[in-house]
């Protein structure tokens, strides 16, 4: 006799198999990364391309904003996390992620990136590096009759009151690069002397090098990348770099407890491989894998940070100097 009863549960029981069967598939086809980062959006998009293009099964969502609010970001979700990677951010919020515990160690070990760039702890990897720089009118210079600046101390000359333009630390982390490492290398005495040259404190960090290559200032503290666009776009401008670099490690690192960990690693992976800084080089000064960028890195003074930075502070000390001065 034939039990309609056990028939249809057992029909019933195959098909919920079949549908969590299904599900588990659509899961697998619907892998995805979720990407936190202040990297450029055109140098983000060509890095997201080419791992795609090796990961083609893994969908990148992103969410794309400045250093400080992105870092801001991720800590307020620390406890119920969004994110699975964040990147394209520099040390100084790399360092804060990691102490406010929203990163988890892992360092891709196949990747050529040399010990210099990777935190001794293993809690980020950096990618490229930052080169703070001079964007020179040589026009205006000429013009002036000033003589072409060689070196940080040249700018608190007094011949060059006026003609000195550099983004505000308050607002800017090209800005916030350069000045945290003149009072590292010089002490405020020297931010004392140099605010007295300045022409204008901006909110970008690359709108100096534009204001060199248009005439506006004389003098531009900027990035390496701002420069070399003026320098490209057939502007009287040269990038000076002196002795001593002050810089940025930008890099990323894995969320902990993110939704999805393994895609994760295999976007840092990518991120830290040759194959990236292939892709990168056309986007920065230099990669952290030897031999991609517009400047070679071995010929270069990178400076060191002495003493541990704490950037809420200094940027509280820089604003009760200099702001409304």
């Amino acid at each position: 006799m034939v039990d309609i009863y056990t028939m249809t549960r057992r029909g019933a029981l195959a098909a919920a198999a079949a549908l969590t069967m299904a599900a588990t598939a659509g899961e697998v086809q619907a892998a995805e990364v979720v990407v936190y980062t202040a990297a450029n959006n055109e140098l983000h998009q060509a890095i997201v391309a080419a791992f795609q293009e090796q990961h083609p099964d893994i969908t990148v969502r992103d969410v794309n904003m400045s250093t400080g609010p992105i870092t801001e970001r991720a800590i307020a979700e620390a406890a119920n996390p969004q994110a699975d990677v964040v990147y394209g951010v520099n040390d100084i919020a790399l360092e804060q992620l990691k102490n406010a515990g929203v990163f988890e160690p892992y360092s891709p070990e196949a990747s050529p990136i040399p010990d210099a760039f990777r935190d001794p702890d293993g809690f980020y990897v950096g990618h490229f590096a930052t080169l703070m720089v001079m964007a020179v009118n040589t026009e205006r210079l000429e013009e002036e009759g000033l003589p072409m600046p060689v070196s940080w101390e040249d700018l608190i000359r007094p011949e060059y009151e006026g003609f000195v333009t550099v983004a505000a630390p308050t607002k800017s982390g090209t800005g916030l690069s350069i000045f945290s490492t003149m009072l590292d290398m010089y002490g405020w005495n020297y931010i004392d002397n140099l605010h007295r040259n300045i022409f204008q404190y901006n909110e970008s960090g690359s709108q100096a090098g534009r204001q060199a290559g248009s005439g506006e200032t004389i003098v531009g503290l900027t990035y390496d990348t701002a420069v070399i666009s003026q320098v490209r776009a057939g502007l009287p401008v040269e990038l000076v770099m002196p002795r001593i670099v002050p810089n940025v490690i930008e890099g990323g690192g894995l969320v902990a407890g993110g939704p999805n960990p393994d895609e994760a690693r295999l976007f840092l992976d990518f991120v830290a491989s040759e194959s990236a800084a292939e892709v990168l080089a056309e986007f920065v000064g230099a990669t952290a894998v030897p031999g991609y960028g517009n400047f070679d890195l071995s010929g270069l003074s990178l400076w060191e940070r002495r003493r541990p930075l704490d950037a809420d502070e200094f940027k509280r000390e820089w604003a009760s100097r200099y702001e409304g001065s």
